[in-house]
């Protein structure tokens, strides 16, 4: 009698194995569930907190630095180009962020002038014609790009442009390149008074063969008289000397 009771009792019960089978269920829905909400990113901000989290997780940060025992680190300019040129990461570190700056990320203050395979990110600031002095307006403009270009160790071009209309006779300006000159050069000694390196700056000049519209409406063709900041996929230091002085200056760097 007490064998037939104990049976009963074990065929009312739930077997084992539906145990286990509920969990990898549970399981299997929550892996679905977690595909399906990183299918579409509609918390941008929890978002770029989870991937923030899950680099430095996975130790990216400190694997550059260690591909090599002892204390040399790695010299290859492309690590620092990459690591300059990344996304820039969000400021609120209550969540994640990270206060580093970098030319492409969620609020870029600074315009993409023209794409072009070494161009990346810069600003524009636009004149009045036959003009080359600073305004208040063209400082505020090169302060916020200076703060996204500064600290970085590419190369960054000024490029003047004037407008196609002849310069009148009481110009103080010879030619449109005399002009085009003076713009360039007040940006970038402007630029190098907010702390911009001034190694890291070089000047060019179209004048007025690169005019930005060349239809008819005056709204637009006032852009054409401007000076346009690049900062080009080039670093500083890769355009001192040959390739064998670099190599024996790295050499004697990294010397004890």
């Amino acid at each position: 009698m007490a064998r037939m009771l104990q049976e009963e009792e074990e065929q009312a019960g739930i077997p084992e194995w539906v145990v286990t089978f509920g969990d990898m269920m549970s399981l299997l829905l929550t892996f679905f569930i977690m595909l399906v909400s990183l299918s579409e990113i509609k918390e941008e901000q929890l978002y770029q907190a989870m991937t923030e989290a899950l680099r430095r997780r996975f130790g990216h940060e400190t694997s550059v630095v260690s591909m090599m025992p002892g204390e040399a680190k790695p010299r290859n300019s492309q690590l620092a180009k990459l690591a300059s040129m990344g996304r820039a990461r969000r400021a609120n570190t209550m969540n994640g962020g990270d206060k580093v700056k970098a030319p492409v990320g969620e609020h870029p203050r600074v315009a993409n002038i023209r794409k072009a395979e070494h161009a990346t990110r810069g600003g524009a600031v636009t004149f009045r014609e036959g003009f080359a002095e600073l305004t208040e307006e063209h400082k505020l403009i090169l302060q916020r790009t200076a703060q996204e270009i500064g600290g970085k160790p590419q190369k960054i071009e000024i490029r003047g442009h004037t407008s196609t209309k002849p310069l009148p006779p009481e110009s103080p300006f010879k030619s449109h390149w005399d002009l085009a000159y003076a713009r360039s050069n007040n940006v970038r000694q402007f630029l190098v008074k907010l702390g911009i390196n001034p190694r890291r700056i070089r000047v060019a000049v179209a004048a007025d063969n690169e005019p930005k519209h060349i239809g008819h409406d005056p709204l637009l063709l006032e852009e054409n008289p401007r000076v346009e900041i690049f900062m080009l996929n080039e670093l500083t230091e890769d355009l001192k000397g040959t390739a064998e002085e670099k190599q024996e200056r790295f050499s004697s760097e990294g010397a004890p």
